[in-house]
């Protein structure tokens, strides 16, 4: 039997900088991880699949030469060379975390084994990490999720990709069938269009990126059906396989009944994420799940059982890597004895599409459900001097504002840098104040972000 103060188990976005944060102040700690230190972020979500839309977006950009005055000849894609710089930027990621976690060697120790618990005595909960029993009174559970993989007649006889196999691709492809219509599939569905493959992409619903506003949803859907993806909705995924030539067929069927199908070389399954809190053994200590697997926390990210947290995304309080080292920061608060807590959370993401889509806070549907007494201004990018300037005037800017309270609501930014300009709104959302004191602010100009002044001056009445 091993004791430590804390017991970290998975070393995701929020496990990695909390131990290195309580080994710093002196706590002995156990860190687990039966997969790979850092995470999916780093090693098979954000950093190569930021890394991979990077090299199609030179890609797109240099078939768009003439657009800007400049001559570009035949452009082709050195897959090998693409992916060679996806992997060095994993590494050294991976490599940055690992170095992070041995520069307390008297205070942290690193087990690479999947780790469950055993069962709680008096408050010490044990876990068993490969053949070493751990212990302590508080425990930290960051194991994150996986790509959920629907039950379609054939897919486990077809050699389907994931999040996590994409990046194990050696050549580009040469049609990609991709389940799904959210992040995953579309950021990676677009990057491969972009570097020359046949994109097809499946959606279940009525729409793609259907949580968004139906102006937003129209803006995107034009954009990536621009970039080459054809996009199949309403279609039900009812059987996948194999043909001779080692090509996969998928059979939908649509809303009507009607039957077709598709046929590529690859296929990507991105419909979703499914918690890993199925490997924690949690029933022999008491820690209850909702009916999807995701671990219930307090607004200080505390279990059901007392000295046992979930951060990240195994709690169902935020899918990212910005919301679990969020978490992070709260739990290192509260061992402080500070009142952080997920409460004062204003949600915001962005989507990493070219050009990428930024939200914070309420869209449009969300604004008038509220029963608030709401403002909004819509303002599309065409209109803004810089976008026109880059030649980059696809989407829109759209604001909301609490009339009564003078507060943002939130924001969706559609369009060129709308990731860093719904950043922008959100810092400002946290300080509380009156959006008459953005109007007031001096811009730089030309920014994307000099408008939003002129953008609150059209403020009206949500109708």
């Amino acid at each position: 039997m091993k004791p430590y103060d804390a017991i970290i188990i998975g070393s995701g976005q929020a496990g990695i900088p909390l131990a290195a944060a309580l080994a710093k102040k002196g706590w002995k700690i156990a860190i687990a991880e039966g997969h790979i230190i850092g995470g999916s972020c780093v090693n098979y979500g954000c950093t190569p699949s930021k890394t991979l839309i990077a090299s199609a977006r030179a890609a797109h950009l240099a078939r768009r030469g003439a657009d800007y005055g400049v001559r570009v000849g035949d452009i082709s894609i050195d897959f090998e060379k693409v992916m060679a710089r996806v992997h060095e930027r994993v590494k050294k990621s991976h490599d940055g975390n690992l170095k992070r976690l041995h520069q307390y060697p008297d205070h942290l120790d690193i087990y690479h084994a999947y780790a469950h618990f055993e069962d709680s005595k008096d408050g010490v909960h044990r876990v068993r990490a490969g053949s070493d029993v751990l212990e302590a009174r508080r425990v930290y559970i960051n194991v994150g999720a996986r790509a959920l993989i629907p039950n379609i007649d054939g897919l486990e006889s077809v050699p389907y990709l994931d999040n996590e196999r994409v990046f194990k691709l050696t050549a580009l492809p040469d049609h990609v069938i991709a389940l799904g219509g959210g992040y995953i599939s579309l950021e990676l569905g677009q990057a491969f269009a972009h570097l020359g493959s046949a994109v097809t992409v499946i959606e279940s619903h009525k729409h793609i990126v259907g949580r968004e506003d139906d102006d937003v949803i129209e803006a995107v859907t034009h954009v990536l059906k621009q970039s080459g993806l054809h996009i199949k909705t309403e279609q039900q995924v009812i059987r996948v396989e194999q043909t001779s030539g080692a090509q996969i067929s998928v059979t939908l069927q649509g809303a009507d009944g009607a039957q077709s199908s598709v046929t590529g070389s690859h296929l990507l399954v991105a419909v979703g994420r499914v918690p890993n809190s199925d490997r924690l053994n949690l029933e022999a200590v008491g820690v209850t799940t909702d009916s999807k697997g995701y671990i219930p926390v307090d607004d200080h990210l505390k279990t059901n059982i007392d000295g046992i947290y979930a951060l990240g995304d195994v709690n169902g309080r935020g899918a990212f890597t910005h919301t679990a080292y969020q978490d992070y920061e709260i739990a290192l608060d509260n061992i402080d004895g500070g009142t952080r807590s997920i409460k004062d959370r204003i949600m915001t993401y962005a989507m990493f599409i070219d050009p990428p889509l930024g939200r914070v806070g309420m869209n449009e549907k969300q604004a008038r459900a509220s029963g608030k007494n709401v403002l909004q201004a819509v303002y599309p990018m065409k209109w803004v001097s810089r976008a026109k300037e880059q030649a980059e005037t696809a989407g829109l800017i759209k604001l909301l504002v609490d009339a009564d309270t003078e507060r943002f609501l939130g924001a969706t930014v559609y369009g060129f840098q709308g990731d860093d300009v719904t950043q922008i709104i959100g810092y400002f959302m946290h300080t509380g104040a009156s959006y008459k004191v953005m109007q007031h602010a001096l811009p730089i100009h030309p920014t994307i972000g000099e408008f939003l002044p002129t953008i609150l001056a059209e403020l009206k009445p949500l109708t």
